[in-house]
């Protein structure tokens, strides 16, 4: 992004070429991370609760079949929201990345073709977190309303795929800052030709 416009704008942007001393996005993609795979854990436990009962039973806790099928679409939901969130922020963020251009990332793409694959399997997912929601929603006060297994095993198998997709997803964005130092304070100030010390004084 130009200089210039962001100066004319008021963002100043530090060392991390970001007008904020910590990259959120990285921080949101684990949250929603965490959320998406509690959620999909919960729901296995829930389907599998007659297996695990008597376990539970020996162990003396008191678990019931619904509180994992509750944990699940509740941290699903939550999961959906943030995920606005954090594919806003990566847009942003992306807007304002500079990365190192002479550059392949260890799958040899270029920084500007793992930045657009990025981006848009951002926006893929969240669609994709979105569905998975709509979908778990139906399940929960509709179709197996009255069910004591509240998830069909489809939709847990779409769930444990979707994981394998976030694997490759978040690779990718982990080149960007690994390999193409985006957003990497280190990076950027060696960029620049800053000498770091890293030695403790």
């Amino acid at each position: 992004m130009n200089p210039q416009l962001l100066d004319s704008i008021g963002l100043r942007l530090g060392a991390n070429g970001l007008p904020y001393e910590i990259p959120l996005h990285p921080q949101l993609v684990h949250l929603t991370l965490g959320l998406f795979i509690i959620a999909i854990i919960f729901d296995i436990a829930g389907a599998i609760f007659p297996l695990e009962k008597p376990i539970f039973k020996f162990l003396g806790l008191t678990a019931i079949r619904s509180g994992f099928f509750d944990v699940g679409w509740y941290n699903l939901l939550a999961a959906s929201i943030v995920t606005f969130i954090t594919v806003a922020f990566g847009f942003f963020e992306l807007l304002l990345a500079n990365p190192i251009v002479d550059k392949k990332s260890a799958w040899g793409l270029s920084p500007g073709l793992t930045m657009l694959l990025h981006g848009l399997g951002g926006v893929l997912l969240l669609g994709v977190i979105v569905a998975m929601t709509v979908w778990r929603g139906f399940q929960r006060y509709k179709w197996r309303k009255n069910t004591s297994r509240q998830v069909q095993w489809s939709y847990l198998l779409a769930g444990i795929a979707i994981l394998g997709i976030f694997y490759v997803h978040g690779t990718l964005g982990a080149h960007l800052g690994e390999e193409f130092g985006i957003h990497v304070t280190a990076a950027k100030l060696i960029q620049e030709g800053t000498k770091l010390n890293l030695l403790p004084r």
